[in-house]
C-alpha cells in the first residue's frame, strides 16, 4: 500500500538533524573517546583525549558547534519503494533542510558554488545526496557532516587482484600514516572494497556512519577491522598526532561485487567527531 509523506516533514527533520550532529556528539563516539581516554598509555595522548572530551560537553551544554568546521552536508536518504512524495522535489526538500539548519543553526557555511571560481553559496547548500530504493513504506535518514581536514586525507587506490588483501591493508595503512596529525586524530576510518571507482568510495563513505563498535557481519571482514585497527593504533601518531597509542577508534569497512580485473580501495578518514545521526520518517 501506497503511503504519502509530505516532503516538507523531510525538510524539517534534515534542518533539526543539521543542528543535531553539529552540537551533539553522537553516543556511539562519546563512549569510544571516553574508553579511548581510559586506555591510553601515553600521559600527553591522555590528556589530550580528556580535553576533546571537555571540549564536547562544553558544546553540547551551550549547544555551539562541536567543531568550527561544521561540514558539508552528506545524506543518505534510504527510501521505501512503497513511499509517494508529495510537495517540493525531494532533493530540494533535502537541500532547503539544510539551508534551514545551517542559518538558524548559526552554524559555518563552508560550500563554494563553483570548485574553481570559489563563490560561497552562503547557506552551504547544495548537500551530497546518496539516494537507495529499499523495501517498505519508510524513509531512513542518515545525515552526516564532513567537514574537510579529514575528507582532504582520503584516498582511492585502484589495485590489481593480484595485490589481494595484502594490498589492501597496505593501502589502508599508508593512507593513515600519510595523513598523519591532519586528519585530527583519534580517526575513525571508512573503507570501501569492490564495486567501481565511484563504488567503493561510497562504500567507504557509509561505512563511518556504522556505529562505532558495531563490527561487520561477514567473519574475515570483521577480523580485517580489528587487525587493521591494532596495526593503525601501533603506528604512534597518537590523539592530536602528538603521540601515543590511540590513532583510531574504529575501522568500519563495505565491500561489494567487483570486475575480474579489478580491486578497488577507498579510505575515507573522518576526525574524532565523527558526527553522523539517523531518523526515520
Amino acid at each position: 500500500m501506497i503511503r504519502t509523506i509530505k516532503t516538507e516533514v523531510v525538510t524539517k527533520q534534515v534542518r533539526e538533524m543539521c543542528i543535531e550532529a553539529n552540537y551533539y556528539l553522537s553516543p556511539d563516539m562519546n563512549d569510544a573517546l571516553k574508553k579511548a581516554a581510559g586506555e591510553e598509555k601515553s600521559g600527553l595522548g591522555t590528556k589530550i583525549l580528556n580535553q576533546l572530551l571537555d571540549n564536547l560537553s562544553i558544546a553540547a551544554d551551550e549547544m555551539i558547534p562541536i567543531c568550527q568546521d561544521t561540514g558539508m552536508a552528506v545524506l543518505f536518504l534510504e527510501i521505501g519503494q512503497d513511499v509517494h512524495f508529495e510537495g517540493m522535489p525531494i532533493e530540494d526538500a533535502v537541500n532547503e533542510g539544510v539551508r534551514r539548519g545551517y542559518e538558524e543553526g548559526f552554524l559555518r557555511k563552508s560550500v563554494v558554488g563553483d570548485p574553481l571560481l570559489r563563490e560561497n553559496t552562503k547557506d552551504n547548500t547544495p548537500a551530497v545526496i546518496h539516494y537507495s530504493i529499499v523495501p517498505g513504506d519508510k524513509v531512513k535518514i542518515t545525515m552526516a557532516p564532513k567537514g574537510f581536514g579529514s575528507e582532504n586525507m582520503s584516498r582511492i587506490f585502484m589495485l590489481k587482484p593480484a595485490d589481494g588483501i595484502e594490498g589492501v591493508k597496505q593501502s589502508v595503512l599508508t593512507a593513515v600514516r600519510d595523513a598523519g596529525p591532519n586528519a585530527c586524530p583519534p580517526m575513525v576510518i571508512g573503507v570501501g572494497i569492490g564495486g567501481t571507482f565511484e563504488k567503493c568510495a561510497v562504500l567507504a563513505k557509509k561505512a563511518l556512519t556504522r556505529p562505532v563498535g558495531v563490527s561487520s557481519d561477514i567473519p574475515y571482514i570483521r577480523d580485517l577491522e580489528q587487525e587493521l585497527l591494532a596495526k593503525i593504533n601501533g603506528l604512534g601518531i597518537g590523539p592530536g598526532g602528538l603521540g601515543g597509542t590511540t590513532t583510531a577508534l574504529a575501522v568500519s569497512i563495505n565491500t561489494y561485487p567487483t570486475h575480474i580485473a579489478g580491486l578497488p580501495v577507498a579510505v575515507n578518514i573522518c576526525c574524532h567527531v565523527n558526527r553522523h545521526v539517523v531518523r526515520e520518517i
